[in-house]
Formats: structure tokens, C-alpha cells, sequence
């Protein structure tokens, strides 16, 4: 009896750890996000504080929105390289409309900037589902076709004047509060960002199109077999992705109370290792929300971390390519082992 009983708590506290470890790993992320927090706050008390956390939740919106678009992507197997100029001619463009013609309102200038993101993201769609081109050389090329014509025809110069609709809303905070002499303050962008997680998530656990998108990034021909509509999921992927960047460039306009076609330029980095760090898997088919969310918090909290450290921007952003290394490098040694334990499996049932 001690022996079945010892069995059956320790299968117990397997099954636990499976649990609180989750499907994409997000309990040893949360892990490593409180271990982080707790070894920065030792080496330098000023990061354990409300303006600092603040201004962590506040560097986070636009990342999270824009590694919302790119998680959907990455689960169905692609990558995507063209959102941060999406964004950048959506906002801009949006902006400059409004000073060119007139101020549509809050509500008309994110309808102006979600349509502009919608067609640029099926253009990238249509290219890649209908003519079945690689992701990352489709996404770059189109980056730097968008990214042109927002140059040559929309405009380069900075706008350091938003229009009244968008200007009243970068003043307006969540939460507001004094610690320790000095104001903290949380954007009302927030809501938002909280929102379009809540829809992503709805979007690929509870409807059909987001289990194409799960089915298509395991393998494509299955997913048709299958009887997934993948031409009609992939334009929808993309469409859906540019309208996120086109949300995620008006924030950041409204939150930076300017405008610059330049600004997004080079965020790519940033978005995909958080997106990856996050557990979604570059090989496709796999990857949450949840993991995604704690992803971002990591990098922002490392980004954090090392200004207080008084570490050079350089090394910041090695600091951000090593973590893309390091999520890639774990997906493919446990992809590895898990062929490698498939084809053990085959071969004991061939012996037998």
C-alpha cells in the first residue's frame, strides 16, 4: 500500500507541476519575471518602486499590442518583419490627414488608421497565400515598399503638434499617484491593450479561425486536408496584424504626443524575441497570450533594469538579441529531443 500510495503522490505532483508549469511554459516564465523583479530590486532599490513599475506597465502597451499581431503570425508558421512600418503609415498618414483636411475625432481617426493597417495587411496576405512566398522575404520587401511611399508621397517631417482629438487623449491617465516625492502615472492607453489581449485570446481559443491558425502553423497540407479554408486564414492573419499595428502606431503617437514616420523603425527585434521568449514557437503551431504578455514584461523589465544600471543602449539591445537566441536555441533542442523520443516510440512498437 505505501509503495501505490507513494506512486500515486508522486504522479499527483507531476500532474501539479505540469499544471502550474502550463502549456507554453508560462508558470517558469512568471518565475523568471518575480526572480527578476527580486534580484533588480536587491542590486538597486529604486527599480522596487510605484513610478519605476508604472513606467514598466507603461513602456509595455505598444510592445504588447504589436507582439499580439505578431504571436497570431508566428503560431501559424510565419514571421512577420513589416508591422513597425504599418504602424508608422497608418498613424502618420492619419495624422497628416487631419491636419491636411480636417480633425475626424478620436473615433474617426482610429477608423482612418485601422482601415490603412487592414489594406496593408492584406496586400501582405494576398501576396503570401495566394503566390505561397515565404513570410519573412514577403514581410521585409513590403516593409520597405511602405515605408518608401509613407516617405515620397504622405511626408518625412516631425510633427510635434497632434490633432485636438488625439492630443486631449495623451493627458488623460488611468491612475495617478504620489510615492516618495515623485508622481507616477498610468496612461488610460492601458485599457486598450488589455482589451485587444481578452479578443486575441477569444480569437484562438474559442473560434474556428484560431484553430486554423493553430492547425496551419503544425503543418499546412494537414490543415487543408482537414478541411481549414488556409487561403481565406492567412489573408484574414494579416489583415488582422495590420490592423493591430495600425492600433498599436496610434498609440504610440498619442502616448509620444508627436509624429514621425522613423520612430517604429527597428522595433522588430524587440517584438519577435518577446513573442518568443514567450514560448510561442518559431517553428509554428504553438503559443498563448498569456506567455506572450509575460515575454514582453521580461524584456521591458531587463530594458529597465539596465538604464538604472547605467548599461549603453548597445548593450541593451544585445542584451535583447542574446534572449532571441537563447528562446530560439531551447525551441530547438526540446524539438530535437521530442523527434527524437517519437522515433523511439516507433521503433519500440515495431520490436514488439
Amino acid at each position: 500500500m505505501s509503495s501505490v500510495s507513494t506512486t500515486q503522490i508522486t504522479g499527483t505532483s507531476l500532474e501539479l507541476l505540469r499544471r502550474l508549469r502550463g502549456p507554453n511554459n508560462e508558470g517558469a516564465l512568471a518565475l523568471i519575471l518575480v526572480g527578476l523583479v527580486i534580484v533588480t530590486s536587491i542590486a538597486n532599490p529604486a527599480f522596487f518602486t510605484v513610478p519605476t513599475m508604472f513606467s514598466v506597465l507603461r513602456n509595455s502597451i505598444v510592445p504588447l499590442i504589436f507582439a499580439l499581431g505578431v504571436l497570431v503570425v508566428i503560431i501559424s508558421g510565419g514571421i512577420d518583419v513589416s508591422f513597425p512600418a504599418i504602424a508608422s503609415f497608418a498613424a502618420y498618414s492619419t495624422v497628416r490627414a487631419a491636419q491636411e483636411f480636417f480633425d475626424p475625432g478620436l473615433i474617426g481617426a482610429f477608423a482612418f488608421a485601422l482601415g490603412l493597417g487592414a489594406l496593408l495587411g492584406l496586400v501582405n496576405g494576398i501576396v503570401i497565400a495566394r503566390f505561397r512566398l515565404p513570410t519573412l522575404i514577403v514581410t521585409l520587401g513590403s516593409q520597405g515598399v511602405f515605408i518608401g511611399v509613407l516617405l515620397t508621397y504622405v511626408g518625412s517631417e516631425y510633427v510635434a503638434q497632434l490633432p485636438g482629438s488625439l492630443a486631449s487623449l495623451s493627458k488623460t491617465n488611468l491612475l495617478e499617484v504620489s510615492s516618495g516625492g515623485r508622481g507616477a502615472f498610468l496612461p488610460v492607453m492601458v485599457i486598450p491593450a488589455i482589451l485587444l489581449s481578452v479578443l486575441v485570446t477569444w480569437l484562438l481559443r474559442r473560434t474556428m479561425f484560431g484553430r486554423g491558425v493553430y492547425a496551419i502553423g503544425g503543418d499546412v497540407e494537414a490543415a487543408r486536408r482537414a478541411g481549414f479554408p488556409v487561403v481565406r486564414i492567412q489573408l484574414l492573419i494579416y489583415v488582422l496584424v495590420g490592423m493591430m499595428a495600425a492600433t498599436a502606431g496610434v498609440i504610440f503617437t498619442i502616448m509620444g504626443r508627436s509624429a514621425s514616420p522613423r520612430d517604429l523603425v527597428g522595433i522588430e527585434l524587440d517584438i519577435i524575441a518577446a513573442v518568443v521568449l514567450g514560448g510561442a514557437s518559431i517553428f509554428g503551431g504553438r503559443g498563448s497570450v498569456l506567455g506572450t504578455l509575460l515575454g514582453v514584461l521580461i524584456v521591458q523589465v531587463i530594458g529597465s533594469s539596465l538604464i538604472l544600471a547605467g548599461v549603453p543602449s548597445a548593450w541593451q539591445r544585445a542584451a535583447v538579441g542574446f534572449l532571441l537566441l537563447v528562446g530560439v536555441g531551447v525551441q530547438a533542442v526540446a524539438a530535437r529531443r521530442s523527434a527524437r523520443h517519437r522515433r523511439v516510440v516507433r521503433t519500440e512498437e515495431v520490436v514488439a
